[in-house]
C-alpha cells in the first residue's frame, strides 16, 4: 500500500501523537465510519506502512549506554550497503540505522547496559559488519529530550465521509 490518500495521512498523523487512540476517537476525528476507519488501519498495518506499536518508558535505569555510532564504508556499491544492512539486522544490540547524506555513511543507535558491554559490541559486532572502513562512537551523556514522531495531522477540510 504505497498509495496514500488523504484519510490515511490523518490516521497515521494522529497514531503518531497517540498510538493507543480507540478507532471510534480516530474515526470520528477523520470523517470515516468506524468500520471504515478499522478497515484502512488494518490494510496500513498488513501493508507494512504501520510497522507496529511502542511505548515510551520514561525510567533512564532501563537506559544503560546509548551509543551513536558513525560508520563509513570501504565501498558504497549497492552490494556493500545491501551486505551491511542485512547484517545490521541480525544485532539486536543496534536498534537504529539510517542510510546518511554526507561524511559518513551510516549512523546507528546501539544500547548496552554499560560502557564494558558497549566495548564488546564495538570490538565483537560493529567492527565485524561488511565493509565497514571506520567506527566513530559517541556515548549519550543523558537523555534531553525524546518524544513521539508529532507531525501534525494536515490541516484544511475534512474529506465527505465514506
Amino acid at each position: 500500500m504505497t498509495d496514500l490518500d488523504d484519510f490515511d495521512r490523518r490516521l497515521l498523523a494522529l497514531l503518531r501523537i497517540d498510538g493507543r487512540r480507540s478507532n471510534a476517537d480516530l474515526a470520528a476525528e477523520i470523517g470515516l465510519s468506524p468500520s471504515a476507519c478499522l478497515r484502512r488501519l488494518r490494510a496500513l498495518e498488513q501493508s507494512g506502512v504501520i510497522r507496529g506499536y511502542t511505548a515510551i518508558v520514561a525510567d533512564p535505569q532501563d537506559e544503560g549506554v546509548v551509543a551513536l555510532v558513525r560508520i563509513t564504508l570501504e565501498k558504497q556499491t549497492e552490494d556493500y550497503l545491501r551486505r551491511f544492512e542485512a547484517a545490521v539486522r541480525e544485532h539486536p544490540e543496534i536498534d537504529e540505522c539510517y542510510l546518511m547524506t554526507g561524511d559518513v555513511d551510516y549512523i546507528l543507535r546501539a544500547r548496552a547496559p554499560t560502557t564494558a558491554a558497549y566495548e564488546q559490541i564495538h570490538n565483537g559486532v560493529l567492527s565485524r559488519l561488511p565493509g565497514v572502513a571506520r567506527i566513530h562512537s559517541s556515548i549519550a551523556i543523558r537523555d534531553v529530550l525524546r518524544q513521539p514522531d508529532r507531525r501534525a495531522a494536515p490541516r484544511g477540510p475534512r474529506p465527505a465521509p465514506r
